[in-house]
């Protein structure tokens, strides 16, 4: 079986979520199938100018082909077209100039993955809402599996989607919530799919002693792990946690691992580690009283399924339907939707060991469960048998002509969003200790 990987970016040291999710994918399928990812030059996800080398490369045993891309994002341009199609009636064609700006542009890219369509058996494309994704899937959607990677932003309420989730052979969920969603909003229940998820190298041994040590850890700590964002909930934890603080004579430290893109309060509990190998990352998460997600929007969670494995209680925003939900099906979180609420799942963990220490155990079970290795690969490779031994019984739609094109005839996206259902899945196989 021959197998194409395409990905907005892709590196041994890129680590966004969905493109590290990618590599890891990529890097399981290799040992069942002739697998070769396609990508674009671009290291930085908000320009996507071009830093690595076109053409072939190899990491960590998996080929790679590299494609330039031919603009680089303008913020501004990118804004306003956001502005338009997020919030205001308009047309297809304002969507398809919302693409084209969000990038990455690679017409070789797509030129590749569709001059010969038959090349690949299969092309498992992340995520959804990139150029590069939209392009390929409208190109070779018999042959297309979308990981969608999709969250409840407004994005996911453009028009332009549909047809995709429609049109596609088959579809890689990562949570109930994602697929929920996309459902609701694309009525794409004929689309074969699958609840996967992903895994993560997990070290056999961790030493929580040995980070404290490196860097000086005293007492104990809370820690979030990812993009220090303002879209990651990152402001509102730091505002929550200082309060907390303040109400406390003994509180724990929050330690920070991740690219700051926004200020980090000066604060003698708050400590910023850094960018730091996986080895202390774990090590880390191991010795936290909790990891803290604080973001409004997930398709899933690495870092959260990263601290279940290790036996670590995740703390997490509850207006996140799939971290809510996660948190629920596991059995091995708390969640909190203000600032008091966030105060009184702290204290409890703190206080209460023995809940910590069963909300730890339930998590490795859950994920050992639902998100092994094993079980993810199964997953996938469960699927293209099925995909190769079944014909499709559905075609991607065929595009509007130019005139249909320009009518300002679609809702604004984020009007569309708001209308879909809300709320975890709760009543699922992972609930009720199955494989999900």
């Amino acid at each position: 079986m021959k197998l194409a990987v395409v990905v907005q970016r892709y590196g041994a040291n890129i680590s966004g979520g969905a493109e590290l999710h990618a590599r890891y994918v990529a890097e399981r399928l290799v040992r069942h199938a002739d697998v070769r990812v396609l990508t674009t030059c671009a290291r930085d996800y908000v320009t996507w100018r071009n830093e690595l080398p076109a053409g072939a490369d190899t990491v960590n045993g998996v080929a790679i082909e590299r494609f330039p891309v031919t603009q680089e994002r303008d913020d501004a341009d990118f804004g306003k077209r956001s502005t338009q199609v997020f919030t205001r009636q308009h047309s297809l064609h304002d969507e398809l100039e919302w693409l084209e700006s969000e990038g990455p542009v690679s017409p070789a890219l797509i030129e590749r993955v569709t001059a010969n369509p038959d090349e690949f058996d299969f092309v498992v494309v992340f995520s959804a809402r990139y150029y590069h994704a939209y392009h390929t899937a409208r190109g070779v959607p018999l042959r297309t599996v979308l990981v969608p990677t999709a969250e409840r932003d407004p994005a996911l309420g453009l028009g332009l989607f549909g047809p995709v989730f429609r049109g596609v052979r088959a579809i890689m969920y990562h949570s109930y919530e994602e697929r929920a969603l996309i459902q609701a909003v694309s009525s794409n229940e004929q689309v074969p799919g699958v609840i996967v998820g992903v895994g993560s190298e997990i070290p056999q041994v961790v030493e929580p002693a040995r980070v404290r040590k490196k860097f000086g850890l005293d007492g104990p700590y809370v820690i979030y792990v990812g993009r220090i964002d303002v879209n990651k909930g990152c402001m509102e934890l730091f505002d929550f946690f200082i309060r907390y603080v303040d109400g406390h004579p003994h509180p724990p430290s929050l330690m920070l691992i991740g690219t700051p893109v926004l200020d980090i309060p000066s604060h003698p509990r708050i400590r910023h580690l850094g960018f730091v190998d996986d080895q202390d990352k774990f090590d880390a998460i191991a010795g936290a009283a909790a990891l803290i997600m604080p973001s409004y929007y997930e398709s899933l969670s690495m870092v959260a399924l990263e601290a279940w494995a290790l036996g670590t209680p995740v703390i997490a925003n509850a207006r996140c339907d799939v971290l809510l939900g996660q948190c629920l099906r596991s059995n091995s979180g708390l969640y909190y939707t203000n600032d008091s609420e966030f105060a009184g799942v702290l204290d409890r963990l703190l206080e209460d060991p023995s809940l910590a220490e069963t909300l730890g155990r339930n998590g490795r079970e859950f994920f050992e469960r639902n998100y092994s290795w094993p079980v993810i690969e199964r997953k996938y490779l469960d699927m293209f048998a099925e995909l190769s031994s079944n014909p499709p019984m559905h075609r991607m739609e065929g595009r509007p002509g130019w005139l249909s094109r320009r009518q300002r005839t679609m809702r604004p996206a984020a009007e569309v969003v708001d209308r879909l259902p809300s709320g975890p899945v709760i009543d699922t196989p992972a609930s009720r200790g199955a494989i999900a």
